[in-house]
């Protein structure tokens, strides 16, 4: 920062003028992108998947309740994970506050993880969340969304975010680390859950899946980076800084 550029107000302005134009594209760009998701064409889902909410089993029709749009974050806690991923625990914090207006607005928002609902439930509860959270750990829901997968596909090498991933190669005996990012796990076995977004439209009483995003393509869904996007730093990033909401320092 010492060797940033000082300039004076009126240098400043021009500066900020010709960035204007680029941010007035780019968000021109972003709207035609937005178009050219909803122009996709839908899939019809015909597998029965089931789930495990707070109000009993449901189907994935259910979960719309009512409304003619769904939205999943796909949440990485999976069965054996002791927390949910850091990473998607920060970009949850965000959910709290405009799922219920999405609600009003013909979407329903929900989690969903391959978790037992108790301890989705227990650590939605840590977190102070109040948004719907579902458990797919009884259905395939996640595998066939490519978020989820087994020990067996990991060693083979996954499909995730449309290309093939390299088989996994364990680590030698005696280096496994058992508490990756706090979940409790093993890297290994952290790794077999993956993040994403998929949403889906319920037409004619028919389900189909619309659309689906993984890896970076979610980062416009963590609020977080969007602030620090406009900070003076940026993201200002050396290694992997950021904790559960509860897991800072009180300052």
């Amino acid at each position: 920062m010492q060797d940033h550029q000082i300039a004076t107000r009126a240098e400043w302005l021009t500066a900020r003028a010709d960035l204007l134009k680029r941010e007035k594209e780019h968000t021109q760009r972003g709207d035609e992108i937005a178009q050219m998701r909803q122009a996709l064409p839908w899939v019809r889902i015909d597998k029965e998947y089931r789930f495990e909410t707070d109000s009993g089993s449901a189907s994935l029709s259910d979960l719309f309740q009512g409304r003619s749009q769904l939205m999943v974050y796909h949440f990485m806690f999976g069965p054996d994970y002791a927390a949910g991923c850091p990473s998607c625990s920060g970009i949850a914090d965000c959910f709290n506050g405009f799922y219920v207006h999405l609600a009003n607005h013909d979407v329903m928002l929900w989690a969903i993880s391959r978790g037992p609902l108790a301890n989705l439930q227990a650590y939605k509860k840590r977190m102070g969340w109040t948004f719907p959270w579902a458990s797919s750990s009884g259905c395939d829901f996640n595998s066939d969304f490519g978020v989820g997968f087994s020990t067996e596909e990991q060693l083979q090498g996954v499909e995730y975010n449309y290309r093939h991933e390299a088989a996994y190669k364990l680590p030698q005996a005696g280096t496994v680390d058992r508490n990756v990012w706090g979940t409790g796990v093993d890297r290994a076995t952290f790794l077999r859950e993956r993040p994403g977004l998929s949403t889906f439209v319920l037409h004619e009483s028919i389900v189909y899946h619309s659309y689906s995003t993984y890896a970076r393509g979610v980062d416009a869904l963590w609020g977080m980076w969007q602030w620090l996007d406009r900070a003076p730093k940026g993201r200002n990033e050396t290694g992997h800084w950021w904790r559960r909401h509860d897991e800072y320092d009180n300052r």
